[in-house]
């Protein structure tokens, strides 16, 4: 048999470009190989696989060498587009459709087969750029979770290369400044410039041609402001990215993305050194770790799900909530029991009303951080939460650890306790019985709809952005 990883049609395009190369009709080269013209026909047009033995003798017939008959590149033009044709035609999005393929001819012209392409290659983008459904999603999202989880929520590689950026930048310690981020972005060949007019879909545009990195002009309330979103734009440059295939491609990128931002505002080494310490003096706190590097304090709850496992041998779970209960961003790695869908996904599942992380939205002091015992199903966890709000409304932060793990923590003294036995709808989701029999029956709330339920996620390889709002931007600035 021929080599493996041989594609026969490509390896039929180079017999057949050297048999007419050297003017022999499939008959006569098939006497000098020992073969019928019709059997040559079949290898000619990738339909049989020939022996090896074979493809020596065309090679001697064609004056050639097999290493010239399988190489994977098309002999021509021609044959690049035929070969194109017809793995485009193979294709699952091709023929599901149920067209039948169309049959290349001698008389066909390049431009007959260029046109046609061109559909194929447009249904192909539309294939990629198909409307993803909530539930493709959250199934990406769930998979995404699970496999971070499996390592730690912890990514070696972009730890190293921030520290590398830092290091090339100037960066020893302390509070990473605007003017370091810019000397990062100048290294990669960029200018950060803040432009009041930057499209409404996107939070950076970089000009790849001009090399600029577009940032608004202020800080986005309760974000990470505009050095994380300076280091995300960079952050694509520098881990390779390309435009998504597809979502769960996207969720992956944005990770890694906003990943390395947080590894450069708060850097490993420096990181780990500070959190070693507070636990020596079992003094962990969110909002000592947020402090020492400048952050906000969501950025902080969530590093420290990228390092205290990995480092310092420490489950923990991490919830951001919004003002209804719903959970919005999360990682655990500690068991909590946590709601979840019949797809296994958990944001946009409403935590326990017992849950600091909701209850938090009723305390008179929110300016500081809350600590609580929580006794569940799974076992005993303490938390520290804190709110804050956002132009999407109110929000809480949770971290925390299971019992044992709390003597590590400022505020493990707290004797706020309570116990939640969710998923069981006893808990906090049924009314209970003595409500229920005064007003069954005579309430009709009006439901408020969410419009998002009705909204297929955006499509594009971008999701959520709009091209010609971005163009439109760029072609303002270009010669700026």
């Amino acid at each position: 048999m021929a080599p493996s990883g041989i594609h026969l049609t490509t390896l039929g395009h180079r017999i057949r470009h050297h048999r007419l190369a050297n003017g022999h009709t499939l008959d006569e080269l098939g006497a000098l190989v020992g073969v019928a013209g019709s059997q040559l026909s079949l290898i000619e047009n990738g339909k049989r696989e020939p022996k090896l033995s074979l493809l020596q003798a065309i090679a001697l017939a064609t004056g050639t060498e097999v290493t010239d008959l399988i190489s994977g590149e098309p002999p021509n033009r021609r044959a690049a587009l035929e070969i194109e044709l017809d793995r485009a035609q193979a294709s699952p999005v091709f023929r599901q459709l149920g067209v039948a393929p169309v049959r290349v001819t001698k008389g066909m012209s390049d431009e007959t087969i260029e046109s046609v392409l061109g559909l194929h290659r447009e249904l192909q983008r539309r294939e990629r750029e198909a409307i993803a459904t909530p539930e493709e999603a959250r199934r990406a999202n769930t998979e995404l979770r699970l496999r971070m989880r499996a390592q730690n929520n912890y990514l070696g590689d972009i730890e190293k290369l921030a520290e590398k950026q830092l290091k090339a930048a100037g960066h020893v310690q302390g509070a990473l400044t605007h003017r370091t981020v810019s000397i990062m972005a100048e290294k990669l060949g960029f200018e950060l410039i803040y432009a009041n007019d930057l499209p409404h879909s996107t939070r950076s545009v970089t000009d790849l041609e001009n090399g600029r990195i577009y940032l608004p002009p202020a800080s986005i309330p309760g974000g990470h402001g505009l050095r994380s979103m300076a280091l995300q734009a960079m952050a694509h440059r520098l881990l390779g990215h390309t435009p998504p295939t597809d979502y769960a491609d996207f969720l992956q990128q944005r990770l890694e993305i906003n990943y390395f931002a947080a590894c450069c505002l708060m850097p490993e080494t420096a990181a780990v050194a500070f959190l070693q310490q507070a636990k020596k003096d079992r003094n962990l706190a969110v909002e000592d770790f947020r402090d020492g590097f400048g952050v906000t304090h969501e950025a902080a709850g969530m590093r420290m799900t990228n390092l205290m496992t990995q480092h310092l041998g420490m489950s923990l779970h991490f919830l951001r909530v919004d003002e209804t209960g719903a959970i919005t961003r999360v990682y655990e790695n500690d068991d909590l029991p946590l709601p979840m869908d019949v797809t296994g996904a958990v944001e946009g599942q409403r935590v326990c009303r017992k849950f600091q992380a909701r209850s938090a939205f009723t305390q008179q002091n929110r300016t500081t951080e809350h600590h609580q015992y929580t006794d569940t199903p799974s076992g005993t966890f303490w938390c520290s939460t804190q709110t804050g709000s956002s132009t999407d409304g109110e929000f809480s932060v949770t971290v925390g650890v299971p019992f044992d793990d709390a003597r590590w923590w400022r505020g493990r003294e707290t004797s706020d306790r309570a116990v939640s036995t969710c998923p069981d709808e006893a808990c906090c989701r049924r009314p209970s019985a003595e409500l229920t029999e005064r007003w069954k029956g005579r309430a009709w709330p009006s439901a408020r709809v969410h419009t998002h339920m009705f909204s297929p996620l955006p499509r594009g390889a971008f999701p959520g952005v709009d091209d010609n709002e971005v163009y439109a931007f760029l072609g303002r600035h270009a010669d700026e």
